[in-house]
C-alpha cells in the first residue's frame, strides 16, 4: 500500500548489503577459511550468504560422480609400481550408455598375443553423462568417478578427449577422495591389493600349506624312532596294565557263562516252517474273503 512493501524489501536488501562489508572487516583474511565459511553458511551468519565461486568452494561429497579415471598402482608399490589395475576387458565400454569409452588392448611384443593391459584408453568427457556405470560394473575396481569438475575449456577437440595418461591416477588418490568407499571395496575384495595379486597370494599360501603338510612326519613312519629306554618302559607299562585287568576280565566271563549256557537254541528250520505256515494261512483267508464277495 503506497509503496511500503517496496521500501521494506529494499530495507532488507540494504541491511544485508551493509552487513556483508561489516562481516568482511570482522573476518579479515580468514574469510575464506573452512571454519569461517561454515559459519557464513549457517543460520547465525550475517551479510552475504552466496558462495563466491571460485574463491569459495563447497566441499564435494564422497559419492560425487564426475569424469571417470583409471586406477594405477602407487609409484612406491613394492611389486608393480605404476601398473594398471585395468585388464582391458571392455565391460565398461559395453555398459556405457552414451558409448564414450574406447579401449585398445595391449599385445605382447614377443608372442604377439593379447595381454591383460590397456595399450590405449580414451573417454570423451563431453559425451560422458557421469552415470557411474563403468565404475559400478568394473570387476577389478579399476575405474572410479573423479571429483574434479573444473574442466571448462575453449577447445574441446584437444582437451576434452582424455587419453590414458590423463585418466591414470594412483590408488592413493582414490583413498584420499573416497576413504569410506575405498574401505568398503577393500573388505569386499579381501585386501587393499589388486584382485589378481590377492588370488596369487592365496594360491601361494595354499601351496605352501600343502607342502608343509606333506613334509610333516606322520605317526608310524620309519623316520619316527623311539629311544630303546622309552620303548622298554612303555612295554613294561602295558604288561602291568594287562595283569591288573586280567582278574576283572575273568570275573566278567564267569558271570556271563551261565546266561550263555541257559540261552535256548533256536531251530532255524522250524522257524522257517512256521513262517511259511502263517503265510499260507493268510493267503487262504484272503482268497476266501475275495470269493465271498
Amino acid at each position: 500500500m503506497y509503496g511500503l512493501g517496496i521500501l521494506k524489501g529494499l530495507g532488507v536488501t540494504l541491511k544485508h548489503f551493509v552487513n556483508t562489508y561489516v562481516e568482511d572487516i570482522r573476518l579479515g583474511s580468514g574469510k575464506f577459511l573452512g571454519t569461517a565459511f561454515e559459519h557464513r553458511q549457517g543460520v547465525d551468519s550475517r551479510g552475504l550468504y552466496t558462495v563466491e565461486y571460485p574463491d569459495e568452494k563447497i566441499a564435494v561429497p564422497e559419492r560425487f560422480r564426475f569424469v571417470p579415471f583409471l586406477v594405477v598402482e602407487d609409484d612406491d608399490h613394492p611389486d608393480r609400481p605404476g601398473h594398471d589395475w585395468c585388464t582391458s576387458c571392455g565391460i565398461c565400454a559395453k555398459v556405457c550408455p552414451p558409448q564414450c569409452i574406447w579401449i585398445v588392448r595391449g599385445t605382447d611384443a614377443a608372442t604377439g598375443r593379447p595381454k591383460p593391459e590397456p595399450e590405449a584408453f580414451y573417454i570423451d568427457i563431453d559425451i560422458c553423462m557421469n552415470c557411474g556405470f563403468c565404475a559400478e560394473f568394473c570387476p577389478f575396481d579399476a575405474i572410479k568417478m573423479d571429483h574434479d569438475y573444473e574442466l571448462a575449456t575453449y577447445d574441446r577437440t584437444t582437451t576434452n578427449i582424455h587419453d590414458k595418461e590423463k585418466l591414470s591416477k594412483p590408488f592413493s588418490y582414490w583413498k584420499t577422495i573416497a576413504p569410506t568407499t575405498a574401505y568398503e571395496e577393500m573388505v569386499a575384495r579381501g585386501g587393499w591389493e589388486h584382485t589378481d595379486i590377492i588370488k596369487e597370494r592365496k594360491k601361494a599360501d595354499a601351496a605352501a600349506a600343502k607342502a608343509a603338510g606333506a613334509a610333516a612326519p606322520k605317526v608310524g613312519d620309519s623316520q619316527t624312532t623311539v629311544p630303546p629306554v622309552a620303548a622298554d618302559a612303555a612295554a613294561k607299562d602295558r604288561a602291568d596294565a594287562v595283569q591288573a585287568v586280567a582278574p576283572v576280565a575273568e570275573a566278567i566271563a564267569a558271570a556271563d557263562a551261565p546266561e550263555a549256557a541257559a540261552a535256548p537254541v533256536v531251530d532255524e528250520e522250524a522257524a522257517k516252517a512256521e513262517r511259511l505256515r502263517k503265510r499260507e494261512a493268510a493267503m487262504a483267508r484272503k482268497h476266501a474273503k475275495k470269493d465271498g464277495e
